[in-house]
């Protein structure tokens, strides 16, 4: 199974649909090569960070930093 197949199949059990996991693990996967270029992670660094923010957030909790704030008026 790839790498692409593994993330449609955890999106859809995390509840998203057929077309919404897919487009959901493609944009994983194109953060993940963002933040390896941006930040000089390694891959499995930023699909850790990654899957560590979709977990947390579909249960509504937040990592330190990812608070948030006032919406923009």
């Amino acid at each position: 199974m790839t790498e692409r197949e593994q993330l449609v199949s955890l999106c859809a059990r995390l509840g998203a649909e057929g077309p919404q996991a897919a487009v959901m693990a493609d944009q994983l996967l194109k953060r993940c090569d963002q933040l390896v270029a941006d930040r000089g992670w390694t891959r499995v660094q930023a699909m850790e960070h990654l899957l560590t923010l979709l977990v947390k957030g579909r249960s509504g909790e937040t990592i330190p930093g990812f608070e948030g704030g006032k919406p923009p008026a």
